[in-house]
């Protein structure tokens, strides 16, 4: 084969994943899912399940267990305002954190009890004035189209999508 034709293998690793701890989302087992991963030649996975990490400690074993590289985040809900006000179903926004070290990971732990402690309503939410609090070795990710940075895209709002990444940015 020439090799004009051969294709390069590009290192890839997937930084969205919802497992069977995504309720009515996701249903990907985790051992079967960093099988596959191990399979296909890729050597990281992150899971981001919705708003909780109930499957974080199994999958941080199960990768380790066949040689990936576990990345531990979650899709967490952040509140149009405060987590704490009870006003309105659906005041919410999608962001995908990941843990990028110990810190980020002890972070993110705490970001996700708070969302079910003090900010549930519908949803297990948080603020950006908690996300402003436990950034340190957390990276952020404009999530999916429930995101607050895709949504002022899709409602045509450029220059205020770009003023809520530098926000997150910050």
């Amino acid at each position: 084969m020439e090799a004009s034709m051969r294709q390069e293998k590009l290192p890839f690793t997937h930084l969205h994943v919802h497992t069977e701890y995504s309720l009515l989302d996701g249903s990907a087992k985790i051992k079967e899912l960093v099988a596959r991963v191990k399979e296909l030649g890729m050597d990281s996975i992150a899971i981001t399940d919705h708003g909780a990490m109930y499957g974080a400690i199994e999958f941080y074993k199960a990768a380790k267990e066949i040689g990936i590289k576990p990345i531990i985040g979650c899709e967490v809900y952040v509140a149009a305002g405060s987590c704490l006000t009870k006003e309105g179903k659906g005041g919410y926004y999608h962001l995908v954190l990941l843990a990028e070290n110990e810190e980020g990971y002890h972070n993110l732990i705490k970001l996700v009890s708070y969302g079910f402690i003090d900010g549930f309503y519908y949803k297990p939410r948080i603020d950006k004035a908690l996300l402003q609090q436990y950034h340190k070795g957390l990276i952020a990710s404009s999530a999916c189209l429930a995101g607050e940075i895709p949504r002022a895209i899709l409602t045509l709002e450029e220059a205020e999508a770009k003023k809520i990444a530098l926000e997150y940015q910050e």
